[in-house]
């Protein structure tokens, strides 16, 4: 008999951060609007009615921990910071079985989906059922993809990968459609393939998106679930979180008044 599909939650949290200098601290547990960035996205979470919520801890990690001590989290603790694909294969150590499908999130720029953001998130979890998909994700158009993953798609319009930044060619560094870091993955295809993922030539880490590369060669289905132009950054340097300050409470105001 075919296993209930549960759906889960990763944030990872465990980056350095250098480019903050929030000293002591994870730049996740630094306030917006009056809240730690990473609160704003359990809670979130929390709105999508997901239960279990497994945040990957390293640097600075008791601030993390203690930021969320009253939100009922399970941590993964990453003690070599090898990537965002390793970071995941940390977090499956303590996901409970019964989970089938998991959300994958950034604990920083994740804090900018809010409620009108649900009916999206819904759709990309849909999207994975129906097709039986290994993973879904989301892409969204940025006007400066400065520092992102784009999109390649060939002439069809098919997926072909996601290439970071910095192994990106310049052709590939004009393309305008990202990856924002929003993920629903199998839990049974992560289990079997993130061994697979080999570390990156350029960097030494494993990226979770080379799992696209992974999937493609094996035939696997991938799906993406374009958002179009959604207000959406990293949130790296003081500047940028002074940006996510303002572009937060303008987001926000729009939420509410959609609600009331």
């Amino acid at each position: 008999m075919e296993k209930k599909r549960k759906l889960g939650a990763i944030i990872l949290a465990a980056g350095q951060g250098k480019r903050m200098q929030a000293d002591g601290v994870n730049k996740v547990t630094l306030h917006l609007n009056n809240k730690p960035i990473i609160a704003h996205i359990v809670h979130f979470m929390h709105r999508m009615t997901i239960e279990t919520i497994v945040v990957v801890v390293g640097h600075a990690k008791e601030s993390v921990m203690k930021t969320l001590e009253q939100e009922h989290i399970l941590f993964a603790e990453q003690t070599e910071r090898l990537g965002t694909g390793h970071a995941v294969q940390t977090a499956l150590q303590v996901l409970p079985e019964d989970v089938t499908d998991v959300f994958v999130v950034y604990g920083d720029d994740a804090v900018f989906y809010n409620g009108k953001h649900i009916p999206m998130m819904e759709k990309l979890f849909a999207t994975q059922l129906s097709s039986d998909a290994a993973f879904s994700f989301l892409t969204i158009e940025q006007d400066d993809p400065t520092g992102l993953g784009r999109i390649v798609r060939d002439e069809e319009g098919e997926l072909l990968s996601i290439i970071e930044e910095k192994d990106a060619d310049d052709a590939q560094r004009k393309i305008t459609e990202i990856n924002p870091g929003c993920f629903v993955f199998s839990v049974d295809f992560l289990r079997k393939y993130l061994p697979k993922v080999e570390r990156s030539p350029v960097t030494g880490e494993y990226y979770l998106t080379s799992l696209i590369d992974v999937a493609i060669k094996d035939r696997l289905i991938v799906q993406t679930v374009k958002g179009g132009k959604m207000a959406w950054r990293g949130v790296n340097t003081k500047e940028e979180l002074a940006e996510a300050e303002r572009l937060y409470a303008e987001l926000n105001s729009v939420d509410l008044q959609s609600s009331s």
